[in-house]
C-alpha cells in the first residue's frame, strides 16, 4: 500500500510541476543589447573590424552607421561589444575600438564615459 501512495504522490507532484510550468511565463532576459544576443549585435559590426584593430585604418561609412545606430539605441551594448569573448577572439583592441565614434565625428557620443577599464575618448 505504501508503494501506491509513493506513486501516487510523484505521479501528483509531476502533473503539478508540468501543469504550474504551463503558466508561469518565462524570464526573457535583457542585457545591454536587449533582446538581441550579443553575438548578433557583435557580428553586425563587422564592418568595423579593421578599424577595431588598427587606429590607423579608415573606419568605413558603414562602419559609423552601425555604430552611430547603435549609440542612439543601446550605448552599453557598444561597450558590451567591445569587451565580448567574441571580439577578443576576433582579434579587435578595445583601446582602439572605443575610439571609433570619435573617428567618425559622431557628436552625441558618450565621450568621459567607462567601458570597462577604457575611458571613451
Amino acid at each position: 500500500m505504501a508503494n501506491n501512495t509513493t506513486k501516487v504522490s510523484l505521479v501528483a507532484a509531476l502533473v503539478l510541476m508540468l501543469a504550474s510550468a504551463a503558466f508561469i511565463p518565462e524570464v526573457d532576459g535583457a542585457g545591454e543589447c536587449g533582446k538581441t544576443p550579443i553575438g548578433s549585435a557583435a557580428a553586425s559590426m563587422s564592418p568595423c573590424l579593421s578599424a577595431a584593430r588598427n587606429s590607423r585604418a579608415k573606419v568605413p561609412a558603414t562602419c559609423c552607421t552601425k555604430v552611430s545606430a547603435l549609440l542612439k539605441t543601446a550605448p552599453k551594448c557598444l561597450c558590451a561589444v567591445l569587451l565580448s569573448p567574441l571580439a577578443k577572439q576576433a582579434g579587435i583592441k578595445p583601446a582602439i575600438a572605443i575610439t571609433i565614434p570619435k573617428r567618425c565625428s559622431i557628436r552625441n557620443r558618450s565621450a568621459g564615459k567607462k567601458c570597462g577599464r577604457y575611458t571613451v575618448p
